[in-house]
């Protein structure tokens, strides 16, 4: 591992989405809101979209436009999923 440096932001931002990915899926369980799942889940799909680039960069040793290309579109379905959450009617 060369980039030790950018693979330690990297499991750091990951850590932080899956952190809040996990407070919204507790708030859910309290509050009954669904909408919240979807902040989860969205933020959820952010943080592990850093990991998986970070992964087939290094270890699957795909190209670095097709693995920023993979995170790209995950982390857009993420987006995604929070826009959702954040402009569909309340339940």
């Amino acid at each position: 591992m060369e980039h030790t440096l950018f693979v330690i932001a990297k499991l750091f931002t990951t850590a932080l989405a899956l952190v809040i990915a996990y407070q919204a899926y507790r708030g859910y369980r309290r509050n009954g809101a669904q909408l919240l799942l979807y902040v989860g889940f969205g933020f959820g799909l952010i943080g592990l979209s850093g990991l998986l680039e970070g992964v087939l960069f290094e270890v699957f040793r795909v190209t670095i436009f097709e693995s920023g290309f993979v995170a790209a579109v995950i982390a857009a379905l993420g987006m995604i999923s929070i826009l959702y959450a954040l402009y569909a009617p309340n339940p």
